[in-house]
């Protein structure tokens, strides 16, 4: 992983749009400009990491301050190509760590049916609530020893 800038917004959000498309469409909500542009609006360089494979960008995730304290985990994405390989289950636990040191529970909402759930699910999240397009998961921090 390398710190995100300005100029990785525009591969984040065409992978948005690839990542996201089945389960919006599942749930009749895809829009191509719409989801391409959430991401435009919402991405916070500063708080994001790209994630890389042989120099080339495969990945972003973003681990921000929560307004409701704690963290907020948002464009969470890795291409199809390098999903299943254990990647980002290394990438989750790398943030995760970063947030136990610091104290701080991580919040995330993920779309309904999505497989991302169950990632999120042997990693410590829990269901906080819940609506008929997404799915709120809390996981609060785990003490580390030291």
């Amino acid at each position: 992983m390398r710190p995100a800038g300005a100029d990785d917004i525009e591969q984040a959000a065409e992978l948005r749009a690839v990542v996201m498309r089945a389960d919006l469409e599942r749930l009749g909500r895809y829009d191509g400009d719409r989801v391409r542009q959430r991401l435009r609006n919402s991405f916070s360089p500063g708080h994001s990491s790209v994630i890389t494979h042989d120099g080339a960008f495969i990945g972003c995730v973003t681990l921000r301050p929560a307004g409701t304290g704690g963290l907020l985990l948002e464009h969470f994405y890795l291409d199809p190509l390098h999903q299943g390989r254990g990647l980002g289950a290394a990438v989750l636990r790398t943030l995760l760590a970063r947030a136990d040191a610091a104290g701080e529970p991580v919040r995330l909402q993920v779309l309904q049916g999505s497989a991302a759930r169950r990632l999120y699910e042997r990693h410590g999240f829990v269901l906080e609530s819940e609506d008929p397009v997404d799915v709120f998961m809390l996981r609060p921090p785990v003490p580390t020893a030291g």
